[in-house]
């Protein structure tokens, strides 16, 4: 650096250095100012080696090039045999598991990719900005909207990776992460789009986003669904409505399965027939579904299934009939409970037990209510600390219906049904043990033999034959 000199008269001044007009170089560049002097070295090579001034112009370009070139795809390589490869390897070999994520997305892979884009950057400026400015700013340009390129492919893939770490946290398991990650990738893309044209325009970025007002409303239009798919995406993950593996139903889309995927416009839903219905996110907001996450989370799934009695078989138990149903295991406390319960009535407001009206009696349809309890008590796979009821409902043109509702410890599907059938298969077949039946919609065998019963009997045309012959001889 050189030193400013004073001078030794009173009256004078020190010298100032005259201000550059050049702008202020990053240290890495200003370490690398001594290149400067190689496009005139390259020029007075080729001249001594007999060129003309016309060729010399153009090779000097040429070798400046390529020189850059060459020196990107050396730090290329090398950044991709010693920096990529040794952070995956690293990476492999540590005990942290969410790390690998980002080598399967492909993030270091692209990150190599920024070293040769900075290198022809500040090699361009140095060497050819001063002999050939407007293939430095060709250069430049081009060697900036390859950083854009990367950066963009850069980020994406690091989103990639976040977004495969959040897949297996119990955080992504609770939100839909997806779709953030999508608004995010969305943002990205828009903000390389502006930086792109603000690139080859020369103009600021603010300037852009000032004169793209006019241009809103066709940005709504293209955009609606992604702004909507955004809006309930925020709405969906804050309120952890949705996540996938929930079961829904939505009659009004045709789904009824397993979420596979929550994306930004997007909702995948695998049916029970393996078939994929899609739906718009924001239906899932401004339309209703039934979530079963509560019944996968609760401890037991449940039955709620109704037994419908024909009301003309509905009777007071006799005393044989009592007798009989004092032997079922089930009910056989219950019945003795009764009966003292119902006899000390009797007594006390002295009533003969023989009178139907005035006295307290049991009738077969509260008995098989009490037994119908007392089994699903006893029951192994139904749930006792949840609820657990046998009911009567209000009777109808279809009989009277006792419905059922309890819980079965077992909630996948397949044994839930089973679990199900057996109880119903139960049910129907002791029923008439006390003296009950099921009530059904006649059917043509139900209509065929009342015919039978009721028309007389037709002679069969063989005896109609035969005593004709019998009275002919």
């Amino acid at each position: 650096m050189p030193v400013l000199a004073q001078s030794t008269s009173p009256d004078a001044s020190p010298t100032v250095a005259p201000e550059t007009t050049e702008p202020l170089l990053p240290p890495v560049i200003e370490s690398l100012h001594e290149l400067k002097g190689v496009p005139g070295n390259i020029a007075d090579k080729l001249c001594d080696l007999g060129f003309t001034e016309s060729v010399i112009d153009p090779l000097t370009r040429a070798i400046l090039v390529i020189g850059i070139a060459l020196v990107a795809l050396a730090v290329h390589f090398a950044a991709r045999t010693t920096l990529t490869r040794g952070f995956v390897w690293l990476i492999k070999k540590s005990e942290i598991t969410w790390d690998d994520a980002f080598v399967r997305s492909r993030a270091l892979k692209w990150l190599a990719h920024l070293l040769p884009a900075l290198v022809v950057l500040i090699l361009g400026q140095i060497l050819l900005t001063d002999p050939f400015p407007q293939l430095a700013a060709f250069v430049q340009s081009a060697a900036k909207l390859y950083l854009i390129v990367v950066g963009v492919l850069v980020i994406n893939a690091f989103l990639n990776g976040l977004g495969l770490i959040t897949r297996k946290s119990k955080v992504g398991d609770d939100i839909p992460l997806d779709s953030l990650v999508q608004v995010s990738k969305l943002l990205l893309f828009v903000t390389a789009i502006l930086v792109t044209v603000a690139t080859l325009t020369g103009r600021d970025i603010l300037k852009i986003l000032a004169g793209m007002g006019a241009f809103a409303a066709v940005l709504m239009l293209v955009f609606k669904d992604a702004i909507l798919g955004l809006v309930a995406g925020i709405q969906l993950a804050a309120n952890r409505m949705i996540r996938p593996g929930d079961w829904i139903e939505m009659p009004k889309h045709g789904a009824d399965g397993n979420v596979i995927a929550v994306g930004l416009t997007t909702v995948k839903v695998q049916n029970w027939d393996k078939t994929i219905t899609t739906l718009p996110t924001y239906s899932l907001i401004s339309d209703s579904f039934k979530n079963w996450r509560g019944m996968d989370e609760s401890r037991g799934r449940r039955i709620k299934r109704s037994l419908f009695i024909d009301m003309n078989t509905v009777k007071l138990c006799s005393e044989p009939m009592l007798e009989r149903l004092s032997r079922i295991e089930y009910i056989e406390d219950y019945m003795e409970e009764k009966n003292q319960e119902i006899a000390e009535w009797n007594k006390t407001h002295v009533v003969d037990p023989d009178d139907v009206v005035n006295s307290r009696r049991l009738t077969n349809l509260g008995t098989f209510r009490a037994y119908i309890l007392a089994y699903l008590k006893n029951h192994p796979v139904i749930n006792q600390e949840m609820t657990l009821l046998v009911r009567q409902l209000a009777p109808g043109e279809h009989g009277l219906p006792i419905e059922i509702y309890c819980f079965s410890s077992d909630k996948r599907w397949v044994n839930y049904e089973d679990v199900q059938s057996d109880i119903f298969d139960h049910l129907i077949a002791i029923a008439p043990e006390f003296d009950l039946r099921i009530f059904q919609t006649p059917s043509g065998a139900d209509l065929r033999q009342l015919t039978n019963n009721v028309l007389p009997t037709t002679p069969k045309r063989k005896a109609t034959k035969k005593a004709a012959r019998t009275t002919a001889k």
